[in-house]
């Protein structure tokens, strides 16, 4: 083995452990630090590389590409089904999880929109996903909210920083479940099942990721 295939190899198995400790997607920048480069172009080669050396392993796991600055060490999606019986205690109850995904696809949204679609009783679910870091409300000039996700949100669900690329993300998602409830281009979160809901907003594992040991606001919870 030649010194330079040494390093490389020394390289992809340093991005492997980053990306397999850290439990959520990584940005380019992170992994450069982690390979040792300042270049773009050796960090996207070497993620390459690292796609396609799990592409050829055939195994459970894949590195996947989240968006344009981030990549993720993920299970299949193949396989969500299956480890179910081992998933812990969800981050979220199928409620709430419609309340989000609604703020998700439509953000930046009026809290009064949530309101009069979800009801008045996700007043609570929205202060709730705000002390756990999921949301983010900004007071607007009409006296109401505006609601937005968070990077914590995208980390923890798989999706893009970028708003406008998480609702493509999102509509990827309902075309492969062949979700038809649609009215003028928008979903009807009401009518989605809770089968469709857990896949689209569901973690492989189902509770916060090893890289993830809390939500930001819990230690103010325990305090």
């Amino acid at each position: 083995m030649s010194k330079k295939t040494s390093r490389i190899d020394k390289r992809l198995c340093n991005l492997e452990a980053a990306l397999y400790s850290a439990g959520r997607p990584l940005s380019l920048e992170d992994l450069k630090k982690i390979a040792n480069t300042r270049s773009d172009n050796v960090i996207r080669r070497l993620i390459r590389r690292l796609i396609k050396r799990y592409e050829s392993r055939k195994g459970a796991l894949e590195v996947k590409r989240v968006d344009r600055t981030r990549v993720a060490l993920q299970l299949k999606p193949e396989y969500d089904e299956m480890v179910k019986q081992f998933n812990r205690k969800p981050l979220l109850t199928i409620g709430p999880l419609k309340t989000l995904s609604y703020i998700a696809f439509h953000q930046p949204v009026d809290q009064r929109e949530v309101i009069e679609v979800r009801g008045s009783h996700v007043y609570s679910q929205l202060k709730t996903m705000e002390n756990m870091g999921l949301i983010h409300r900004e007071r607007a000039d009409n006296r109401s909210y505006v609601i937005t996700t968070t990077p914590f949100f995208s980390d923890y669900f798989g999706f893009s920083h970028d708003p406008a690329y998480t609702k493509i993300q999102l509509k990827q998602i309902f075309k492969q479940l062949k979700i038809t409830k649609l009215e003028n281009g928008e979903v009807d979160i009401e009518e989605l099942e809770d089968e469709d809901l857990e896949k689209i907003l569901a973690n492989s594992r189902n509770g916060l990721p090893e890289g993830l040991t809390q939500y930001p606001g819990a230690a103010n919870e325990s305090a």
